[in-house]
């Protein structure tokens, strides 16, 4: 049964699959208090690793044009999650990996700090308050965008239009809590983020106390058994309560962080390998079962993949494959990923103005409407994503308090 906000993917614009890692330590870069780190053979951590990871910029900037992509493919063909479109284009519809892809991500990118600091969070108030100011601004006014876009131009919800509950559940971050009518489909995995947030604190306190085994069986154990007890072993997943699914591969990307505080023996080792290690016998089931088998058994295929994504941000921490990190380091990628969070706020909206408002009017039905939306949106996403951080996120990303941005403002 189709529903709203939650992962499971149809042409409805309130499915989105994807969730965007916002972190104020923006791709590792470690501004929290550092602890002497004890003496390892090869040097200490401080000497070896950079206070910025290379590359984690650039795979979120990535990551988020996909979802653009995506969602252009979503809306462009009817069907999902049989694949209506064409077979070369099949690429596209995997965007619930997106979510598990971010969620890796944002794990490891907030836990490098922690890691180089004893796993500590630098303090607990500290540390939520910045993730708030991080996130909530740019939040917020893309609230205001897409229900302004919803009520007037094209609705983002198949319940209605935006309403006061709207406003109060999407503006308090409590969509994964309760209902309302969307403003835009991508919102959901924002608070999903936020309430791993409020957790991270405790996860970290697990992982010091007790460790990395203690702590991925903790969350992931009772994930499992749930699964397993759900009717054909395949939980069905609804619109709200997302949260505690996820938290597993949120925790497989903090516990890979560590590779930044590991002895140079273990940095060595070929992570990149076995990242395509790990990943094999999922694609290959993937494949096999094909498209319809894989979203419906999302719960399984998340819990999967999980690791070989963790293993591909170790490989790119320590620098490999160095094809990738080339890639990762050429201006228009780095580019792309410093606008990524906006990127992903504001491209909904977009895509479901070109796809619904104007492909229609110009163009038939399949390929041809998703031609026009792609060559419509991803430029306009991308310009608009700009403009967005640029008033709206990057102030905030580079000041830490409003006194910091009226100096820079008045330096300005």
């Amino acid at each position: 049964m189709p529903y709203e906000g939650g992962p499971a993917i149809s042409p409805e614009p309130s499915r989105s699959v994807s969730t965007l890692d916002v972190d104020t330590i923006d791709a590792g870069t470690l501004d929290a208090p550092v602890r002497p780190a004890p003496q390892r053979d090869g040097g200490t951590p401080e000497a070896r690793v950079p206070r910025h990871v290379p590359g984690l910029d650039g795979l979120r900037g990535l990551a988020a044009l996909y979802v653009v992509l995506f969602h252009c493919w979503l809306l462009a063909f009817p069907g999902f999650p049989r694949n209506s479109g064409p077979s070369w284009l099949g690429w596209l519809m995997y965007g619930r990996l997106a979510v598990v892809f971010f969620l890796v991500l944002s794990g490891f990118s907030l836990a490098i700090s922690a890691a180089r600091n004893g796993w500590h969070p630098g303090g607990t108030a500290r540390f939520l308050s910045r993730r708030a100011w991080r996130i909530l601004p740019p939040y917020w006014a893309a609230l205001v965008l897409s229900v302004a876009v919803a009520y007037f131009i094209v609705p983002a919800s198949h319940f209605g239009p935006p309403n006061l509950k709207t406003v109060v559940v999407y503006g308090l971050l409590a969509q994964d809590v309760t209902t309302a009518p969307t403003p835009n489909g991508a919102f959901w995995s924002i608070a999903v983020e936020a309430e791993l947030y409020l957790l991270f604190p405790v996860l970290l306190f697990i992982r010091r106390r007790l460790g990395a085994v203690v702590l991925v069986a903790g969350v992931t154990l009772p994930v499992v058994a749930r699964g397993l007890m759900a009717t054909n072993a395949n939980p069905v997943e609804g619109m709200n309560w997302l949260t505690p699914n996820l938290a597993p591969v949120f925790v497989a990307g903090l516990v890979g962080a560590g590779i930044v505080v590991a002895r140079d023996r273990i940095r060595r080792l070929p992570w990149h390998w076995l990242a395509a290690l790990a990943a094999v016998p999922v694609l290959s089931v993937m494949v096999v079962k094909g498209s319809t088998w894989t979203v419906t058994h999302s719960f399984w295929v998340d819990l999967a993949v999980a690791p070989a994504m963790t293993l591909l941000l170790v490989a790119v921490a320590t620098g490999r494959p160095t094809w990738l990190m080339g890639l990762l380091s050429t201006r228009a990628i780095r580019s792309l990923g410093d606008i990524s969070y906006s990127l992903y706020l504001i491209h909904l909206p977009i895509v479901m103005i070109a796809v619904r408002e104007i492909a229609p009017r110009v163009v038939s039905p399949g390929l041809p409407t998703f031609a026009v939306t792609v060559l419509l949106s991803v430029p306009a996403s991308l310009l608009t994503g700009w403009v967005f951080a640029r008033f709206f996120e990057l102030p905030f990303k580079r000041n830490r308090s409003w006194r910091a941005m009226r100096v820079a403002g008045s330096r300005a």
